[in-house]
């Protein structure tokens, strides 16, 4: 009988995801937990979702995080210093899953999950109702012991591409469900023209071969920029620009980024 539930959840969970790229294109925005403080945290994901978020990803902050850029990096160290943890954040989402219907994804480096330990992150998430996981520091070839415990509990742990992944983008293709997340590069002096134009290929590469929804996180900042990166991928995922806003506003930043969601919104369903 408990299997059965499990099996019941995950599909619940795979389902929605699927659902968000259904209806076209997707607006995919990244908040900081816990920046500026968990109880403005809980306002921008009901903002974002009444301004037609259809995915939203949560940023589980950590002290080390090697694949953001400075506006996140120095969000992670405020929602750190606000006293902001893993649990916390487990929490948050349990409180406002009854009513925020759309999918929610940790984004968060392996070090937190392996220091909370494996299978109790996993059972965690399950209860407080999320959907899946990206883990920007696991390689592809190394996520076994993080993916069989997410297929078991029914958590999508959604891979990433990059030009990096090269010949390794068929491998990861074929291997992946629900969507993949095309990010441009790591390097954050390179050209944004050019970072443009790397997501553009590696999605037409990635359609050639399977018809898996591609969302791009690229520095969009404006609604012409994602109107733009939205002719090329299926989801547009927003985290650095949003991150400013609340940056800039701290806890008085809920008007605002709903107002910048509204315009990103239109822009990507235009």
């Amino acid at each position: 009988m408990w299997r059965q539930s499990q099996d019941i959840r995950g599909l619940k969970s795979v389902s929605r995801i699927n659902d968000a790229f259904s209806k076209g294109k997707a607006f995919i925005p990244f908040i900081t937990g816990g920046d500026p403080d968990i109880e403005t945290t809980e306002k921008l994901l009901y903002a974002l979702c009444e301004a037609g978020a259809d995915i939203i990803e949560i940023g589980v902050p950590f002290s080390d995080p090697v694949a953001e850029g400075p506006v996140i990096e120095a969000a992670d160290e405020r929602a750190l210093s606000k006293g902001c943890t893993v649990d916390k954040l487990f929490d948050l989402v349990s409180r406002i899953r009854a009513d925020i219907k759309i999918p929610l994804l940790f984004l968060t480096y392996y070090n937190p999950i392996f220091a909370y330990g494996v299978e109790r992150f996993i059972k965690r998430c399950v209860d407080c109702g999320m959907d899946g996981l990206i883990v920007p520091d696991l390689p592809f070839e190394e996520r076994d012991e993080l993916l069989e415990p997410c297929k078991a509990q029914g958590i999508e742990l959604i891979s990433i591409i990059s030009p990096s992944s090269e010949a390794r983008i068929e491998k990861i293709v074929k291997n992946s469900r629900e969507f993949l997340y095309c990010i441009s590069s790591t390097d954050l002096s390179d050209d944004q023209n050019e970072l443009g134009n790397s997501v553009k290929r590696m999605i037409e590469y990635v359609r050639s071969i399977s018809n898996i929804p591609c969302a791009a996180g690229v520095d969009v900042s404006t609604p012409e920029e994602a109107r733009e990166t939205a002719e090329i991928a299926d989801g547009v995922i927003i985290g650095t620009a949003i991150v400013e806003i609340a940056a800039k506003f701290g806890n008085v930043c809920v008007e605002p980024t709903r107002e910048f969601a509204v315009g990103i919104k239109s822009a990507v369903k235009m």
